[in-house]
Parts: structure tokens; C-alpha cells; sequence
């Protein structure tokens, strides 16, 4: 049975899209995904000095498989084509919390890896998958 309150605050969120949800918080997005049946993907970046932390954070976080690049391409590959080759997927809510900018990682890097889930979001979009 579905919480009223989980549906609404997903449904408050457009699925597809790369955005800041600094209006909600990541314990009720957990809990409205896992209410909905979708899969949560969070990992805290606090601690990342460097787009190389950033990536090996969310390999450790995400559980990437030990032959992961480390690299965007792979990052794009490991929650696209292998997520979807395991099978039907219902769909994913992913939290980057305290990504790192400024001194610490680089606008262009930033974006850059903020492109990859971008590219993400169309390719799971294309599958009519909400994430």
C-alpha cells in the first residue's frame, strides 16, 4: 500500500531531470522510493576534495562493480546500460548530497559530471523509467 504522502512529494518532483532539491530531504526521499518500489542511489560528498573523490565516493556508495573506470563514461555505463541489462527496472531517485564545488572540484567538472546523470535521465526517460 502506497503512503498518500510518499506519492505526493515524488510526484512534486519531475522525474527525468538533474535538480537541486535542497526543499527536501534525503531521509523522506528514501522513504517515498522505497514506498513507491523505486531504488534509492545517495551518497554524501562531503569529503571529496576532487573529481576523482567524487567519482571513487560514488563507486564505493552506489556498489560499482570492482572493475569500474572511475571515469564519467563509466559512471554514464554502470547506472544506464549494465543497470538495464539486469533486467525491468521500476525506477531510481539519486541523491548527491554536498557535491563538492568551487576550490574543491572545478565548475567545468562539476558540470561535467552533473552532465553524465543528465545523460542518465534521458536514457532511462527514453525507457520510460522515472529517474
Amino acid at each position: 500500500m502506497y503512503e498518500p504522502q510518499a506519492i505526493m512529494l515524488l510526484q512534486s518532483i519531475r522525474p527525468n531531470i538533474v535538480q537541486s532539491i535542497r526543499a527536501y530531504r534525503p531521509d523522506d526521499l528514501q522513504t517515498s522510493a522505497h514506498q513507491i518500489g523505486h531504488h534509492f542511489l545517495y551518497t554524501n560528498l562531503g569529503t571529496a576534495q576532487s573529481k576523482q573523490d567524487v567519482l571513487d565516493i560514488i563507486a564505493k556508495d552506489f556498489l560499482f562493480p570492482d572493475h569500474f573506470g572511475k571515469n564519467l563514461d563509466a559512471l554514464y555505463d554502470c547506472i544506464t546500460d549494465m543497470v538495464h541489462k539486469s533486467g525491468p527496472q521500476p525506477g531510481f531517485v539519486v541523491v548527491l548530497e554536498l557535491l563538492p564545488d568551487g576550490a574543491r572540484m572545478d565548475r567545468e567538472s562539476r558540470e561535467q559530471l552533473l552532465d553524465a546523470f543528465r545523460d542518465a535521465a534521458d536514457f532511462w526517460s527514453e525507457r520510460k523509467i522515472p529517474f
